[in-house]
């Protein structure tokens, strides 16, 4: 890097940032956003159930039931793939891209408080229309209802939680909307396992309605809670942001002296973020840019969709009925919730880093070894790729794969993407965010079969190409974000040995003077912890 001089990053309140105090209204408010995660989390879930009722096959793909149940295995890498079902699942996704663009610009202007109730409201006309479909128009209209809401989400709570949180403990917030998420898969798995043990024709729809109960309760809740100040001030409604601080901080907290200083972070911000998806596109965004697309699309290319698949693979070699898998679905997700549960006790304690690289590297060795696994028994096995035996402990390394997944590349990219975007380009940044990750969602979800059946255990190895590169990337040009607060967080990339070149150096040295001339000064000690600053002489 050649010759600098190292600059410690100052906090401005101590008691707010070194402290991180948690009241009982801050976490009541949170819990009820991050519920919200339930939602998409049992969507998916029970849509992976109701596609395999047979009374559902019945009414609405009575062609896709007579081909599934003529279907002959030939290879037992090709599993059964219908496009109608494939359209049927990627409605939502599309929908979801579209309504998560919007949401970057809506929440700009409506707040993150407003995007939450739009997004509530359409998925209950998205869940009412699915339940009470009669026809295949009414079944898609409702499906693409509920992805349009479940955009509006997956944009908004994230940067919720993340700008109501208090630094310290900012990770552990942000990351309990996964773990709403993967309560949500676990009850759908319960519920689809009480589906297909039932001839009953109308279940499938008394599931679909379930969804409707936790989509209700933080709609309604969304209406009583406050805004969170940074969006409120940008908006211009300073008295609020008071009030809201006051709400979530408590009486003892010196909400005023946090007020001023966000209000000199936002002051010249307001006008710059009336065209937030244009700003993405300066050359003192790039970073932001790049690690908006980038962290949604190693977080798909981790091959997380075709593990799911391979578990049909590995239920097929153990003999185990269809309707008796989701006793293991039901435990995987139980295993991946407390592996969240853990995440959320080290996140603010280890940091990002560290967690991507080590569970990228637990990803890479399972997939290598699953890749193994397969080619050296499918070629003794017929239609069945696993022995017994063998069909045991790729289900282990599954689990293991999982775990590894919910340490690092699960839940942390959504997190890091509201951490690293400054506020004038946070919304448009995690709009595109979400839209891309749906993007991916649905290209793997047209692929996936077919990319099993032709590339066999090699698609494996194609997923664990991709891991590699992303822990790579990961370890050169990710800053810890660890600890460090929001209105802080453009320093880092000043002190980045690439990063640094598109920022002006000048502005870094005036803002660190202006902190540290500040009241309540002290030097932050999770950044001198984390990372020094260097500034080119």
């Amino acid at each position: 890097m050649g010759k600098g001089r190292v600059i410690i990053i100052y906090e401005r309140d101590n008691e707010f940032n070194s402290e991180g105090r948690l009241t009982g209204p801050m976490l009541i408010i949170c819990i009820a956003v991050a519920s919200a995660g339930l939602m998409y989390g049992y969507d998916i879930g029970i849509n992976g159930g109701i596609t395999k009722a047979e009374s559902f096959l019945k009414k609405f793909f009575p062609s896709v039931l007579r081909s599934q149940k003529n279907a002959k295995v030939v290879d037992g890498f090709c599993l059964f793939y219908s496009w109608k079902l494939t359209a049927y699942n990627s409605s939502l996704y599309i929908a979801g891209i579209f309504s998560a663009l919007m949401a970057g610009r809506l929440t700009t202007s409506a707040g993150r408080k407003g995007a939450l109730i739009i997004g509530g409201i359409i998925y209950l006309i998205g869940v009412s229309l699915h339940a009470l479909a009669v026809n295949m128009g009414m079944l898609f209209l409702g499906r693409v209802f509920t992805g349009l809401g479940i955009g509006f989400i997956n944009q908004t709570a994230p940067i919720y939680l993340v700008e109501m949180a208090p630094t310290k403990w900012r990770g552990a917030i942000g990351i309990g909307f996964q773990i709403f998420f993967w309560s949500g898969v676990a009850g759908a798995s319960w519920i689809n396992y009480f589906i297909m043990s039932s001839l009953n024709s109308k279940r499938w729809r008394i599931a679909v309605s379930v969804s409707g109960f936790p989509a209700t309760i933080m709609t309604i809740i969304a209406f009583f809670i406050p805004d969170t100040p940074s969006s409120l001030i940008q908006r211009g409604k300073v008295q609020q942001a008071l009030k809201s601080l006051n709400q979530v901080r408590g009486t003892k907290f010196d909400s005023e002296n946090e007020l001023k200083y966000l209000i000199k972070y936002n002051e010249d911000m307001r006008i710059a973020s009336e065209t937030p998806y244009k700003m993405l596109l300066e050359r003192k965004y790039r970073p932001h840019l790049l690690f908006a697309i980038a962290l949604p699309t190693f977080q798909a290319l981790t091959g997380f969709n075709l593990n799911a698949v391979v578990g049909q693979l590995i239920v097929t070699s153990l003999g185990i009925r269809l309707k008796d898998v989701f006793p293991i679905l039901i435990i995987q997700s139980t295993i991946f919730f407390v592996c969240l549960l853990l995440t959320g006790y080290l996140i603010d304690r280890v940091g990002r880093r560290i967690m991507l690289i080590v569970g990228g590297c637990q990803i890479f060795i399972c997939q290598v070894i699953l890749a193994i696994l397969m080619a050296s028994e499918s070629r003794s096995h017929g239609t069945s790729i696993f022995s017994k035996r063998s069909a045991f402990v790729a289900l282990i390394l599954r689990c293991f794969l999982g775990v590894g997944m919910a340490l690092s590349w699960g839940p942390l990219p959504w997190i890091l993407n509201c951490e690293i975007l400054p506020i004038e380009v946070r919304s448009a940044g995690q709009g595109l965010s979400t839209a891309i990750s749906f993007a991916f969602n649905f290209i793997t979800i047209q692929t996936v079969y077919p990319m099993l059946c032709h590339f066999k255990y090699g698609a494996y190895l194609f997923y664990a190409g991709w891991t590699l590169i992303m822990t790579i990337f990961v370890v050169l040009f990710l800053p810890e974000t660890k600890r460090i607060p929001l209105e802080s967080m453009d320093i880092i990339w000043h002190g980045h040995w690439y990063w640094h070149r598109f920022f002006d150096q000048t502005m870094l040295k005036s803002k660190l003077v202006e902190l540290s001339e500040s009241e309540s000064v002290e030097p932050s000690e999770s950044v001198r912890s984390s990372e020094s600053i260097h500034l080119k002489s």
